[in-house]
């Protein structure tokens, strides 16, 4: 294509580069974090209460992190990106509040 044609160049832009990675619906590293803490419940008690308790406790976990994933899929880095930069940015609507 020169300039001459007056046409735009066309870039694919795939959809595996802009979508969030997420693993049931939910943030990735946190469904596997999750996981990992119930089987450690499950695997170090080994117990059939254990077991129920650590299956039902990820379910529970799995779905309340799928809610919030569905209002925002980008929602932890958000929130730790705003702990990170609560010393920063002060909670006061001018600098000279408070003189």
């Amino acid at each position: 294509m020169t300039e001459a044609d007056g046409a735009l160049e066309l870039h694919p832009i795939h959809r595996a580069l802009s979508r969030p990675n997420l693993i049931f619906g939910a943030d990735r590293e946190l469904v596997l974090l999750t996981g990992l803490i119930c089987a450690i419940l499950i695997f170090v008690v080994i117990t059939p209460y254990a077991a129920v308790l650590g299956i039902m406790s990820w379910t529970v976990i799995v779905a309340a992190l799928r809610r919030m994933a569905k209002s925002d899929p980008m929602m932890r880095r958000v929130y730790l990106r705003h702990i990170r930069y609560r010393p920063v940015y002060r909670a006061t609507s001018t600098p000279f509040v408070g003189r």
